[in-house]
C-alpha cells in the first residue's frame, strides 16, 4: 500500500462499515453449522425488523389466511370453454362463421366457430359445471373458486409465462415464489423456501420463470424432479463427513476474505446461505422422497399405480407437494409431465391433446385437494390452478385452438378462498372477459393478501425505486375471500 497521495487508503463510509459488520453474520452461521449446529432459520422477528439471515422466518404484515402456496401450472394454456367455462352458444353455432370480430392470433389460421367436444355436468352442492375432462376435480368443486375472467397482456408463450410468474413480460424480474419467500422467509431451515417440482416440461422462458431476479439469490426457486434423487449432487461426494466439513471450512475462509473487500456483500451472504442449505438438505431430502410410509390407500388415491406414466409422474409431484407442505415449504410450483404430444397447447388435434393432458393431472390434483383437506391443511394452503392464457372459441385449422389472452379461467382453492363459486364471466362464446376482469397483477395481489402481505408494501429497492411484484398495479379480489 502506498503511504500517501491518491493511492493512500481511504476511510470507508458509515454505510459501508455497517454493511461489512452486519454481513459477517452469514459466516458466523456457517461456522456454527460446521461445528454441528444449525442456523436458526425459523426465528421470527416480532418487532418487524428483518433478520440477518436471508431465509429466516419473518412476520407478515397482518394476520394471514394462508401460510403457503401450491401453484399447479398448466403449461401451454388450457381451453376455458372445454374445461370450466361452458358455453352453450358456442356449441349451438359449431361450424358456422364466428360471429364476433377476431383479434389477431399467434398463427392467424382461423376457422369457424368450434364447439366443445366435451359435455359439462353440474357437481357438488354448489352445482358448479365441469367438463368430462376433469371427473375427479369435479368432486372437489365445493372447495374451488373458478375465476372465469382472467386476462393477460401477451399471446406468446414466453412473454406470457414471464408475466404470469413475475408480473413482467420480460425476463429478469423475481418470480412470485421468490417474492413470497423474500417476504415471509422459510419455516423449515433444512429445505428451500421455494421449490419447483418439474414433471418434465420446463415452461417456455426457461428457469427465468423461477428466478430471484434482483432479489438476493437465496430466494430463487430450487428445481426438484419427482424422482430419486430429485436434485443433482444431493449425495456427498466426499468419503466421510469430516472431509466435507473441511472443504466447507475452506469456503468459509475464502468468504471472509471476500467480505473484507466488498462494500455490498449480499452475493457472499446468499452464497453462504446456500452452502448451509445444501449441507442440511443432504439429510432432509432423502427423508422427503421416501414415500414408503404412505398408505396403499393414499398411493392409489393419487394414482401412483395407474398404467398411464404421465399420471404416475404428476401423482408423485402432488404427493411430494403435500409432504413439502407438511414440512413448512412456503411456495411450491408443479409443472406438467410430457404426454407424448404437446403440452396444453393444442393448435391441432384438440380432443386427443386435451384428453391426454387432463388424464395426466386430474386424479392427482383431486387427491391433493382431498388429502390436504383431510389433514386439516387446505384451509391454510392456497392452491392455484392456472395456465398462461386460454384458447380461442374458433378453430385454428380444422380441429385446434389458438392462443387467447382476452378471457380465460383459472381456479383457486383453500387458503381463505370461498369454495363452490365462480367469479367474473366471459361473453357467450368464451372469447373475452366481460364482467369483473381480473389481471395477473390482481391474482398476485390477492395471493400476497391471503398470505398476510400488502402487495404495495412488499418492496425491494432496485434501479432507483422501490420495486414490487405488482409494479404499480393490482387489486385484491376481496369478493372471493371467506
Amino acid at each position: 500500500m502506498f503511504p500517501c497521495g491518491k493511492y493512500s487508503k481511504q476511510p470507508i463510509s458509515r454505510r459501508a462499515a455497517l454493511s461489512r459488520i452486519a454481513n459477517g453474520f452469514g459466516s458466523v452461521a456457517l461456522t456454527s453449522m460446521l461445528h454441528g449446529k444449525t442456523a436458526d432459520g425459523a426465528d421470527s422477528k416480532s418487532n418487524g425488523e428483518a433478520s440477518i439471515h436471508p431465509l429466516a422466518s419473518r412476520a407478515p404484515h397482518f394476520a394471514p389466511k394462508a401460510k403457503r402456496v401450491i401453484m399447479l401450472y398448466m403449461d401451454g394454456g388450457p381451453s376455458q370453454m372445454d374445461t370450466f367455462d361452458p358455453k352453450p352458444k358456442l356449441s349451438a353455432d359449431h361450424g358456422k362463421p364466428f360471429a364476433m370480430k377476431m383479434e389477431p392470433t399467434q398463427f392467424n389460421n382461423n376457422g369457424n366457430t368450434f364447439g366443445s367436444p366435451w359435455k359439462f355436468k353440474q357437481y357438488g352442492q354448489s352445482g358448479m359445471p365441469v367438463s368430462e375432462l376433469f371427473p375427479h376435480v369435479a368432486e372437489c368443486v365445493d372447495d374451488i373458486c373458478f375465476v372465469r375472467s382472467m386476462i393477460s397482456e401477451f399471446s406468446e408463450h414466453t412473454n406470457a409465462n414471464y408475466f404470469l410468474h413475475t408480473g413482467l413480460g420480460l425476463s429478469g424480474r423475481p418470480s412470485a415464489g421468490a417474492w413470497v419467500t423474500y417476504g415471509l422467509g422459510s419455516v423449515n431451515e433444512n429445505l428451500p423456501g421455494y421449490v419447483v417440482l418439474n414433471g418434465g416440461l420446463t415452461p417456455p422462458g426457461g428457469l427465468d420463470n423461477f428466478s430471484s431476479g434482483f432479489l438476493p439469490s437465496a430466494y430463487q426457486g430450487s428445481v426438484f424432479r419427482p424422482a430419486n434423487p430429485p436434485v443433482a449432487n444431493i449425495n456427498p461426494a466426499e468419503a466421510n463427513a469430516e472431509l466435507q466439513k473441511r472443504k466447507l471450512g475452506l469456503l468459509e475462509k475464502l468468504d471472509q476474505v471476500s467480505l473484507q473487500e466488498l462494500g455490498n456483500a449480499e452475493p457472499v451472504e446468499s452464497a453462504i446461505a446456500n452452502y448451509e442449505l445444501a449441507f442440511r438438505m443432504q439429510s432432509a431430502v432423502p427423508e422427503l422422497m421416501d414415500i414408503q410410509g404412505e398408505s396403499e390407500l393414499t398411493r392409489r388415491m393419487y394414482g401412483l399405480d395407474t398404467e398411464y406414466k404421465p399420471t404416475q409422474i404428476f401423482a408423485q409431484e402432488c404427493l411430494l407437494a403435500r409432504r413439502l407442505v407438511e414440512r413448512g415449504v412456503r411456495f411450491i410450483e408443479l409443472t406438467c409431465p410430457a404426454v407424448g404430444g404437446d403440452r396444453w397447447d393444442q393448435h391441432g388435434n384438440l380432443k386427443d391433446g386435451h384428453n391426454n393432458n387432463a388424464r395426466a393431472v386430474d386424479q392427482p390434483i383431486a387427491a391433493l385437494l382431498k388429502d390436504l383437506k383431510g389433514r386439516g391443511l387446505l384451509d391454510e394452503t392456497l392452491v392455484i390452478w392456472c395456465g398462461e392464457f386460454g384458447r380461442t372459441p374458433f378453430s385454428q385449422g380444422s380441429n385446434g385452438r389458438d392462443h387467447n389472452p382476452f378471457g380465460f379461467t383459472i381456479w383457486m382453492a383453500g387458503g381463505g378462498v370461498k369454495g363452490g363459486m365462480s367469479y367474473g364471466a366471459t361473453d357467450e362464446y368464451g372469447y373475452k372477459a366481460v364482467d369483473k376482469r381480473v389481471e395477473i397483477y390482481d391474482l398476485h395481489a390477492t395471493m400476497l393478501h391471503l398470505l398476510g402481505m400488502n402487495h404495495k408494501d412488499l418492496t425491494f429497492r432496485f434501479g432507483g425505486r422501490d420495486m414490487r411484484l405488482t409494479d404499480v398495479h393490482g387489486q385484491v379480489l376481496s369478493d372471493i375471500m371467506v
